[in-house]
């Protein structure tokens, strides 16, 4: 299946690390053209990642697609995409790989591991509820799986698509639904997240979900330090009035030299000279002089007073809007993820 984008919207991707050779074109590249790959001999469809903040220390995530048409210019997950010899720019956005078999493979994989199973986790890759999930429906036949196996599930997601499987939400025994804006207004959204819902959607399915009985929060990442943190109030304000009692947040993370080189491009294109040098200063200063992280256990926090300053802000309002209270425990399936500190393990399994 392949269908073209948009003319004006071209093929551009950094070098891929895990291939010998790398090409450009020569003149003006093609427009871009989404691409659905249906990947059938997958094998397993959980996968176990470490995350210090959660339950446990680790994460058991069911990623149903690879790849991700919001186009985040942020995203860490671009990385992966290299993995299967694709690029990580707009490769990233439209060759996506669809999982057509991830049902079947959940129930073989729960009949020989459900007691080990504490959590399941939607998704790590990729967003559940991409446009292709309204045709495909696979997200929703594997929550239909895990309210079988009577598996609490989390939802992690920008896309109001959530709300159609509301009636599927409630049959889980423990569920919890995070909705990811880290940007108060669709202005200050485009220039990151340029074909995601507009952060007034994604706050109107929050009501829809939470008007449903179903817990719900807010995942304020990432914050781009000298950009998105004046947000942080507006944005928690915002999600109270919308049902949510659960909060977290997290610094960028930029995670290999693909993912900075096509995160500064776009950046430049979209943002003025200015602002754009403001980021990029602001970035180096909290990751001791470059745009990526050192280590792991430095992926999601900065260095420096301004990022103390920002997680007070945070924590301030969270504090004072009733977010993340002891009261709401019994009613999410496991504590709200923390913000990273400087002593989380500097441990990452890989993902596929």
């Amino acid at each position: 299946m392949c269908d073209t984008v948009a003319p004006v919207r071209q093929v551009i991707n950094p070098p891929n690390p895990y291939n010998k050779l790398s090409s450009e074109f020569v003149g003006e590249p093609p427009p871009t053209k989404l691409e659905i790959f249906e990947e059938t001999a997958t094998k397993k469809v959980i996968t176990k990642a470490f995350a210090s903040g959660w339950e446990g220390g680790w994460r058991y995530t069911v990623n149903c697609y690879r790849g991700c048409v919001h186009g985040c210019t942020y995203c860490f997950a671009r990385q992966y995409h290299e993995y299967l010899g694709y690029g990580a720019g707009t490769d990233f956005e439209t060759k996506i790989v669809v999982k057509p078999n991830a049902p079947q493979l959940l129930r073989a994989e729960l009949k020989k591991c459900r007691n080990k199973m504490p959590h399941l986790d939607f998704s790590f890759a990729t967003d559940p509820y991409i446009a292709l999930e309204s045709e495909y429906r696979l997200t929703r036949q594997c929550l239909e799986v895990c309210a079988e196996f009577r598996v609490p599930v989390s939802i992690v997601t920008k896309s109001p698509l959530v709300t159609r499987d509301i009636d599927i939400l409630q049959k889980l025994e423990k569920v919890s639904v995070f909705f990811s804006i880290p940007f108060l207004t669709k202005e200050r959204s485009n220039p990151f997240e340029p074909y995601t819902p507009v952060p007034e959607a994604r706050f109107r399915a929050m009501r829809t979900v939470a008007d449903a009985g179903i817990p719900v929060g807010i995942g304020i990442a990432p914050i781009i330090p000298g950009y998105n943190e004046s947000d942080i109030p507006g944005l928690l304000e915002k999600a109270k009035e919308c049902g949510a009692t659960r909060a977290f947040m997290s610094m960028l993370h930029i995670d290999t030299p693909s993912i900075e080189e096509y995160f500064v491009a776009k950046m430049k294109e979209r943002v003025p000279e200015t602002r754009v040098a403001k980021i990029i200063n602001s970035m180096k200063r909290e990751r001791g002089g470059t745009l990526r992280h050192n280590s792991y256990k430095e992926r999601m926090t900065g260095k420096t007073e301004q990022w103390e300053v920002t997680q007070r802000l945070f924590d301030f309002h969270s504090r004072r809007l009733g977010f993340n209270t002891k009261e709401h425990d019994a009613d999410h399936l496991f504590d709200t993820p923390q913000t990273p500190t400087a002593s989380s393990e500097p441990i990452q399994q890989t993902l596929f």
